[in-house]
């Protein structure tokens, strides 16, 4: 049995597939491998998309119902990053404002239970309440980082 290219040397298996690409050598190309790397990016993002979803929504929930000051700052910080990384993966990819809309609940279910371990006292909603379009989500969330500021909450 011979050993591809693709298993032994990626990112050679990478360029010679861009060359063959640019060069129009469709007879060439490792087609199988291809499009398992094409698939691999799409659900790379989508994963990507999810895990900075539920970790923003996490920090939301504790800036919004732990009374913890001390943290507030970091919380904060946490769910700008998230939300920038967010709007820039949007931005590269439209598209996946529909799988945001997907996974929007569930994101909120798990981030849900995982403040609810951290934090048994404190009364979470269990009703997920922002937004389920994408773009008024991410409004959402910028409105609440500036009530944060100036509002004090």
């Amino acid at each position: 049995m011979t050993i591809s290219l693709y298993e032994t040397d990626f990112n050679l298996w990478c360029e010679e597939t861009l060359t063959k690409l640019k060069e129009r050598d469709f007879e060439g190309l490792d087609i199988g491998n291809l499009i398992e790397e094409i698939a691999t990016l799409a659900n790379r993002n989508r994963r990507e998309l999810q895990s900075r979803l539920g970790v923003l929504i996490e920090h939301l929930l504790k800036r919004k119902y732990v009374d913890s000051q001390y943290d507030f700052r970091g919380w904060e910080l946490t769910i700008r990053e998230q939300l920038y990384q967010l709007k820039i993966l949007l931005k590269q990819s439209p598209s996946l404002k529909g799988y945001l809309i997907e996974v929007l609940l569930e994101s909120y279910q798990f981030a849900l239970s995982q403040v609810q371990t951290s934090y048994p006292h404190v009364n979470f909603p269990k009703e997920f309440d922002l937004a389920t379009d994408a773009d008024a989500f991410l409004k959402c969330v910028e409105r609440d980082l500036v009530a944060f500021q100036f509002n004090g909450i």
